[in-house]
């Protein structure tokens, strides 16, 4: 008789094991220079400890960053305010920690990445310009499709009451889950499985974002979309490997309308947990 398969949702807060690894003790300190502070991220890396210093922990260089945003046309102030509280470097590879807050997509492994800032932003506040977001002020039961290192969920956590997340890849989901248990979010539930399907479970979603595109959009999405909810995800143009984000609103009725926005570059949307 085969074993039970562990239950592979976590919900928080989780009780966190800590790793017993600390950083040795440097004696003199030597002048910053970049070479310094690539060799420092490799051996944080290597003793799995979360970098800090150099201004990463520092409320400042994520002001910085929203502020290049807002100079570029990102509106919504909840979304700049979210991405102003929640720490980027702490979601990426030591190694890559120095480049958290420029605008720029950086791999997380497994051949996965976290997204530009700019394009989170972009993705959020065309949520937030949905009918349900505006009437209730905040997003409402979010659905996220493809919790990758969980940046744009920590996100989530702070613009909405409910956050659902679903990882296919174990490898992630077990990575994300550990970041966002240290940020106590009770609210939120991430869960391993197959995100084309959704979690009906507790649907329906005033929200719904992908961060993985298609040739189209999954019925089940579609179907476990509030009225009044709004979709915000990458999609393949017909008749090209183009992407754009296509925004879909549920009206009344259960009538759906699909309209396209900015171009993007996201990894392959596929069905299955691995």
């Amino acid at each position: 008789m085969s074993e039970p398969r562990p239950d592979r949702t976590a919900r928080f807060p989780l009780a966190l094991e800590r790793l017993g690894t600390e950083a040795a003790t440097s004696p003199a300190r030597e002048p910053l220079r970049p070479q310094r502070l690539l060799r420092e991220a490799a051996q944080d890396a290597a003793r799995h400890v979360a970098p800090t210093g150099v201004g990463l922990d520092s409320a400042l260089v994520r002001h910085r960053m929203v502020e290049r945003l807002r100079a570029e046309g990102v509106c919504g102030e909840a979304v700049l305010t979210a991405m102003a509280a929640v720490p980027r470097h702490l979601f990426v590879d030591s190694a890559l920690a120095i480049q958290a807050y420029e605008d720029t997509s950086l791999p997380i492994g497994h051949g996965q990445t976290i997204s530009k800032p700019s394009v989170v932003a972009r993705m959020l506040g065309l949520l937030f310009e949905g009918e349900s977001a505006r009437r209730l002020g905040h997003l409402g039961r979010t659905l996220e499709i493809g919790t990758g290192c969980g940046y744009q969920a920590a996100l989530l956590a702070r613009l909405a009451p409910e956050v659902v997340t679903i990882e296919r890849l174990a490898a992630l989901f077990d990575r994300a889950r550990d970041r966002l248990a240290t940020m106590d979010l009770a609210h939120m539930t991430v869960r391993h499985g197959d995100g084309m399907l959704g979690l009906p479970q507790r649907a329906p979603y005033q929200s719904i974002v992908a961060a993985a595109g298609g040739d189209e959009l999954p019925d089940a999405w579609l179907d476990q979309l509030a009225i009044g909810g709004r979709l915000v995800a990458p999609m393949r143009q017909a008749g090209g490997n183009a992407q754009v984000l296509m925004v879909v609103d549920k009206g009344p009725g259960g009538k759906v309308r699909q309209r396209a926005h900015d171009g993007v570059l996201f990894v392959p949307l596929k069905s299955g947990a691995a």
